[in-house]
């Protein structure tokens, strides 16, 4: 059951701090601050992915082929390719 709900679009949310944190994909706050450029992101996940584009961090490897991606969509999408 997800009893709170977006007045802005239809989801819902098992939390109130979820809810909270979605909306602000809606009002444009970006509260994630990147330290070593001006990015900032909505949500702490964008941060942590983006931060791997300064770090050099991939940590998502193929297992048949070993190449390695720095998040686990585009895993995802190189293993469809073979």
């Amino acid at each position: 059951e997800k009893p709170y709900r977006c007045s802005q679009c239809p989801k819902s949310f098992k939390s109130k701090p979820e809810l909270t944190q979605h909306f602000q994909s809606h009002s444009g706050e970006k509260p994630y601050q990147c330290s070593q450029c001006p990015k900032s992101f909505t949500y702490s996940s964008g941060l942590v992915q983006h931060w791997r584009t300064h770090t050099g961090e991939r940590p998502y490897d193929c297992s048949q082929c070993g190449r390695c991606f720095r998040n686990n969509s585009t895993l995802i999408r190189h293993q469809q390719t073979h």
